[in-house]
C-alpha cells in the first residue's frame, strides 16, 4: 500500500549514491546476529551489503564468519524496544559517511524475522521511488495494546495513513527520509535528548513522502529493559501528543485516507477467560474514578464524565466502552496537553486508568464476537469520524465544550 501526500516536498532530496544497503543492526545475541546476518546474505549479494552494529568489535561476531562482508562498528542503540532519536542521526551520519544508497534499520529481536521481509523492506527503498517502508507485524490478540488503542488510531484519523505499526522497530528509509528524520532529530539530540521516540509517518506525510507497508508475518517484540506501564505509555503519548502539536497546521487540513487492504489476514481467535484477565483493571478504573476526578474534570467535557460514571457502575461481564467516547477521551488528553491544562507529567498519568479501562473493554468485546482487527479498525474509524470533535476543540477550546 503506497501512499503519497501531494504537499510540495519541503526538504532538498539528496542525490542518490550508486552504493549499496546500510544495514544498521540493534545490540542482539550471538544467535540472532547470525540468524539476521544469514538472511540478509541470501537475500543481497555481499559486495552490496554494509553493516553498522554495536557487537561488531564484541565476541558475539567471530571475524572469520563473514569474511566477504563489511561490518562497521555502531553506536550502541539508546533504547531496547524502539528507535529513538539518536538512531536516527547515527544512521544518516553513517550512511552519508559510507554514501549508502538506503538504509535498513533493524530492532532488538530482528532474527525472528523472515528473510522475505527483510528482503520486501530493503527492495523497496533500492528498486523503488519509495522513502519509507515500514513493517505490519502479525502480533498475539492481546500484544502492542498501546499501539491499538492510541498510536494507530491517532496517526489514522490526523495524518491519513493506514500504517498499522507507527512506532515499528524495523524500517527502511530513503537517502532523503533518513536526512529528514536526522534533522528532526537534532532538535532532541541537542537537549541531551536522545532516547525520544521519533515519528517517521508523520515526518514522511508532511514531508510529501512516499510510504510504503509490507506484512511481515510474526515477530518477536523486544521489550523495554525495566520500566512499566506507568512508564512507557506516558513516555510514548506524551512523544506523539507533543509531535502532533507540533504539526497542527498540517492534519487540520483534509486528507483522503487511502483505500483499505483486503489482503491483511484476520484468522478466527479462540475464546479467552475475559472476567479473570480484566477485573484487576476494572478495578484500577474504578478507584481512580473516585480519585482522580478532579483531574479529569478539569480534562473532559460533561458528556465524557457522564459516559465514565455509567461505566464505572458497569459489572465485568457487561463492561464496554463505546469507541466514540474512547476517541474523545484521548483527543481531550491530547488538548489539554496542548492547553497544559495541568502539569503534563499528571496528565498523562491521569490517562492510564482510563487506558485500562479501554484494553478491559477491548478483551471483552473480542472475546464474544469481534475479530481483535476487526474492532481495532471500529476504534480508528471511531477516530476519524471525531476528528472534527478535535479540531472544534483546538480552535476555540473555551467556547466548544459539550
Amino acid at each position: 500500500m503506497a501512499t503519497a501526500d501531494p504537499i510540495p516536498d519541503i526538504t532538498t532530496p539528496s542525490a542518490r549514491p550508486d552504493n549499496g544497503l546500510l544495514v544498521l543492526l540493534a545490540a542482539m545475541t550471538p544467535e540472532q546476529l547470525e540468524r539476521v546476518l544469514a538472511n540478509l546474505t541470501a537475500s543481497f549479494p555481499v559486495e552490496d551489503l554494509l553493516i553498522a552494529s554495536p557487537d561488531a568489535v564484541s565476541d558475539a561476531l567471530p571475524a572469520d564468519s563473514y569474511p566477504s562482508l563489511r561490518i562497521v562498528a555502531a553506536p550502541a542503540p539508546n533504547a531496547s524496544w524502539t528507535l529513538t532519536a539518536a538512531d536516527f542521526v547515527s544512521a544518516y551520519q553513517l550512511a552519508t559517511k559510507n554514501k549508502a544508497r538506503a538504509i535498513l534499520m533493524l530492532g532488538p529481536g530482528s532474527g525472528s524475522l523472515a528473510s522475505s521481509a527483510i528482503r520486501a523492506l530493503a527492495n523497496a527503498v533500492l528498486t523503488t521511488p519509495t522513502d519509507l517502508a515500514v513493517p505490519c507485524y502479525d502480533l498475539p490478540p492481546h500484544a502492542g495494546l498501546v499501539n491499538s488503542a492510541i498510536l494507530y488510531p491517532l496517526t489514522r484519523a490526523l495524518f491519513a495513513s493506514r500504517v498499522r505499526f507507527p512506532l515499528a522497530v524495523d524500517l527502511a528509509l530513503s537517502l532523503r527520509m533518513a536526512e529528514r528524520l536526522a534533522s528532526a532529530a537534532h532538535r532532541f539530540t541537542a537537549l541531551n535528548q536522545g532516547e525520544t521516540p521519533l515519528w517517521p509517518i508523520n515526518e514522511a506525510t508532511v514531508a510529501g513522502f512516499t510510504i510504503d507497508q509490507f506484512d511481515v508475518g510474526p515477530r518477536v517484540q523486544p521489550q523495554p529493559a525495566g520500566p512499566d506501564l506507568n512508564t512507557i505509555l506516558p513516555l510514548v503519548t506524551g512523544s506523539l501528543f507533543s509531535d502532533i502539536d507540533a504539526k497542527a497546521a498540517f492534519w487540520q487540513r483534509f486528507r483522503p485516507l487511502p483505500p483499505a487492504r483486503d489482503d491483511i489476514p484476520m484468522p478466527p481467535e479462540p475464546g479467552s477467560n475475559a472476567a479473570g484477565e480484566i477485573g484487576p483493571m476494572i478495578q484500577t478504573f474504578r478507584l481512580a474514578y473516585t480519585n482522580l476526578q478532579e483531574i479529569w474534570s478539569l480534562v473532559l467535557p460533561p458528556n465524557s464524565l457522564f459516559g465514565l460514571k455509567r461505566l464505572s457502575a458497569t459489572d465485568a461481564e457487561s463492561f464496554r466502552m463505546s469507541d466514540s467516547l474512547w476517541a474523545r477521551i484521548v483527543y481531550d488528553f491530547l488538548l489539554a496537553y496542548r492547553l497544559r491544562t495541568i502539569n503534563r507529567g499528571h496528565l498523562l498519568g491521569a490517562v492510564i486508568p482510563l487506558y485500562l479501562a479501554w484494553v478491559a473493554s477491548h478483551i471483552n468485546i473480542t472475546a464474544s464476537a469481534a475479530n481483535t482487527e476487526t474492532h481495532i479498525e471500529a476504534v480508528a474509524t471511531a477516530f476519524e469520524a471525531e476528528k472534527t470533535y478535535l479540531v472544534s476543540r483546538w480552535r476555540w477550546p473555551d467556547r466548544f465544550n459539550p
